[in-house]
């Protein structure tokens, strides 16, 4: 079953969730927040899902088939994404104000979980790593595609050698750019894969990632990407005190792989950081089997393991 009912076989199409809840952030943001999988059976072990800029709970429709076969999987939409409105508050501390609004709704008190974040989605738990509300239920994460700072220096978006002021300033003119996306044509699926995905990533692949990145509002994706050329949350990496695997796609250009290995050498608990040959941004949808994998190692190791202690 799926939002827009597309072909039962395609693993990209949006999952229909068991429950759906609208959550109130501290600063009065709603959030759409979604619960798949055995939603009444609190022995399900849970996992929490943060998607990434420009993308919406639609984007781990693959990691959420598979796991909610047995997890209790909680995705959410971050503000002005997705079924999220618009706020008028953007930054890191309403980042982690979503997130730990949506852990306190969602699961029990002390209710252990993995919590993995792409991109963006990284970032926020980055930024939630001091706070009580996430300290009270991450017993793992897993970090995809995504980096603490320095985000519009290091890019490789824009195709010039070596890194210096120009590539910079043209970066931040880029993914900062005010312009509409328009339909999902032809050069349009071009330019995301370019920008945003490997060389091998199928057609399936690339439209999946098109329709949510195309569907978010140009004043989100404005807001959101100035917070991002301001980023700094190396602190919140340091804070970061729970086991934490972080995954990157060697042909990654908004967060190379750079970003993963300052992060593992980093993070207080790293358990593992894993390259993928030619995978670029969107590891969830480019290598959603490996992603998907990550999040049931670390339920194992560090969920039911708790549990049963």
């Amino acid at each position: 079953m799926s939002r827009t009912t597309p072909a039962p076989t395609d693993p990209y199409a949006p999952v229909e969730p068991g429950r759906v809840l609208t959550v109130t952030s501290a600063d009065g943001a709603v959030l759409h927040v979604e619960v798949h999988g055995p939603v009444d059976n609190p022995a399900a072990p849970a996992v929490v899902l943060a998607h990434g800029w420009t993308c919406s709970t639609a984007f781990w429709a693959a990691q959420i088939r598979e796991l909610s076969v047995d997890h209790r999987v909680i995705a959410y939409d971050q503000r002005g994404h997705g079924r999220s409105p618009a706020s008028e508050a953007c930054g890191t501390d309403a980042l982690a104000d979503d997130l730990e609004a949506v852990l306190a709704a969602t699961l029990a008190p002390g209710e252990p979980a993995v919590i993995a974040g792409h991109s963006m989605g990284g970032m926020t738990i980055m930024a939630a790593a001091s706070r009580p509300g996430f300290r009270a239920h991450a017993a793992a994460v897993l970090l995809c595609s995504t980096g603490s700072s320095r985000l519009v220096a290091e890019s490789l978006v824009v195709p010039l050698l070596g890194a210096g002021r120009l590539r910079t300033w043209l970066t931040g003119r880029v993914l900062g750019s005010r312009a509409p996306l328009g339909p999902v044509t032809p050069l349009a699926l071009r330019v995301l894969k370019y920008a945003t995905m490997g060389p091998g990533a199928s057609p399936a692949m690339v439209r999946a990632c098109a329709r949510i990145v195309h569907a978010c509002p140009r004043r989100a994706r404005y807001a959101w990407s100035q917070v991002l050329d301001a980023l700094d949350l190396d602190h919140g990496v340091r804070a970061l005190r729970v086991p934490t695997a972080v995954v990157a796609g060697t042909a990654d250009r908004l967060t190379p792989p750079v970003h993963a290995r300052a992060l593992a050498a980093a993070l207080p608990d790293c358990v593992s950081l894993t390259e993928l040959p030619g995978v670029g941004h969107m590891t969830p949808v480019e290598a959603p089997d490996l992603v998907t994998g990550k999040i049931r190692e670390l339920v194992r190791g560090y969920v039911e393991l708790k549990e049963g202690a």
